[in-house]
Parts: C-alpha cells; sequence; structure tokens
C-alpha cells in the first residue's frame, strides 16, 4: 500500500486564505506584538458589557433585549472558559496591530451590529419584536450551539494532545466539521433574533470567506490519512446526512 496523497485544496481557497492571513495577521507590517486570542478575547468578553451599555443608552429593557444579553453575553464568557481551559493554538500566533485593529473591524466588529440594531430602535418603531416562540427557539439553538462547539473543541484538543491521527468518534463520528456547526447555529440564533437582513449578510461572509476556506483546506489536509476517504463517504461536513437520510441509496464502505 503506497502513502497517501495530500488532496490539493481548490486555489480559491488559497487564495481567500492568503487573503485572510494578511487582514488577521500581517497588515501594514510591523512587528508582531500581539497574540491574536488578545483581539478575540477582547471583543468577545466585551460583548456582554457593549450591550448593557447599549440597553442603558437606548433605554431599551425589554424582554428581547434581555435575552439577547443573555445569549451573546454568556457565549463570550463561554469562550473565555474554553480559551483558558483548551486553547485553540492557532489563536496564538502574534500579529500586527494593523492586523489586530483590521481583523477587528472587518471581522469580529460587524457581530455587534447585531444587538446594535436590535436595541436602539434604527430598524424603527414598525420592526417586530421576537415572538414567544422564536424567543424559545433562538434560546434552545443557542444552548446546542454552545454545547456542540465546547464539546466537539475540547474532545479534539485533548485527543490530539495524546495522540495525533485521525478523529473519527465522539462529536466528529457523523459530522467532520461540529466546531463549525455549532458556531453557525449560536450565530444564527442572534441573527434570528434581530429578525433582519444585515446580520445575515455579516454571517453570509464570515461562514463563506473563512468558516468555508478553513474547512475545505483542512480537509485536503486531512486526506493523507489513510483511513480518510471511508470516514468522509460516512460522514457529512455539517450534518448527519447518514442518519437523517439512512435509506438515501448511498453504497456502504467496503
Amino acid at each position: 500500500m503506497g502513502i497517501p496523497k495530500n488532496e490539493k485544496p481548490p486555489t480559491w481557497t488559497k487564495t481567500m486564505s492568503d487573503l485572510n492571513t494578511y487582514i488577521a495577521q500581517d497588515f501594514l507590517g510591523g512587528p508582531k506584538i500581539l497574540k491574536f486570542a488578545w483581539v478575540i478575547n477582547f471583543q468577545k468578553s466585551g460583548t456582554f458589557f457593549f450591550i448593557a451599555l447599549l440597553m442603558m443608552i437606548y433605554k431599551n429593557y425589554s424582554t428581547a433585549a434581555y435575552i439577547y444579553m443573555a445569549l451573546h453575553g454568556s457565549y463570550g464568557f463561554c469562550w473565555l472558559i474554553k480559551h483558558f481551559a483548551f486553547p485553540d493554538p492557532n489563536w496564538e500566533k502574534k500579529i500586527t496591530f494593523g492586523g489586530a485593529v483590521l481583523s477587528f473591524l472587518v471581522v469580529l466588529g460587524p457581530y455587534w451590529l447585531f444587538p446594535f440594531l436590535l436595541i436602539s430602535g434604527v430598524l424603527g418603531p414598525d420592526h417586530s419584536e421576537p415572538s414567544n416562540f422564536m424567543l424559545m427557539f433562538c434560546v434552545s439553538l443557542h444552548t446546542l450551539g454552545v454545547v456542540i462547539m465546547m464539546a466537539s473543541d475540547c474532545q479534539k484538543y485533548f485527543t490530539l494532545k495524546y495522540h495525533s491521527g485521525l478523529i473519527e468518534e465522539g462529536m466528529l463520528k457523523y459530522i467532520r466539521h461540529p466546531n463549525y456547526l455549532g458556531e453557525m447555529m449560536l450565530y444564527g440564533s442572534y441573527a434570528l433574533l434581530v429578525n433582519h437582513w444585515l446580520p445575515w449578510i455579516i454571517l453570509a461572509w464570515v461562514w463563506s470567506g473563512l468558516f468555508l476556506v478553513n474547512m475545505v483546506i483542512k480537509e485536503a489536509s486531512m486526506s493523507r490519512y489513510p483511513e480518510w476517504n471511508a470516514y468522509k463517504a460516512r460522514t457529512g461536513m455539517l450534518l448527519p446526512w447518514k442518519l437523517l437520510i439512512p435509506h438515501s441509496g448511498l453504497k456502504k464502505d467496503t
């Protein structure tokens, strides 16, 4: 049996990855004295207080505003717990000051437009508040998303710490990227609460320009493992299709 060769990711993913790296790590050049994690943790942990400030400025103490603060604000604290308990080495990279500013403005900062739209009243008096059903749905979606993201990142961190190789069990048994699925679920709950098209535009950029690019490049890297083809055939990128459609007619791995 020959040694498996890595699949090459599509050219567009390499271009987008290089652009993302420049934006987040190298913009304007200069010394790299900041950690990317510091920028991310500032935005994540500051979200709760930013939302509280918006509520005070605009005197909006509605149920939707409080629910939004509970969800998006608590997620920031969950992120800090994750960072200190099982940090992602990708966020430990040193970046330039320009990269820190631009990554905040282009990727992280726009997330704060979500609560601004919901709380400020800028959408006008005719903008409808989320129904009780929508509040319930968003809380449920967010809770599941946080659990999936945290559990999958925890599993990957400790598994790879003691054993390198392809992970095919636990959170990754049926889905190849459960951490991204969890993040999409929780941020999707914020967009649903806001009930406006702008959050979905922001999420479309992040999910396609960052998440999809990273997933495709990661899968090309994982193709070096002999068991990759069989694993890929029985799993979904983001959804467990073999569980959702058990009688789809797809051939079993041999």
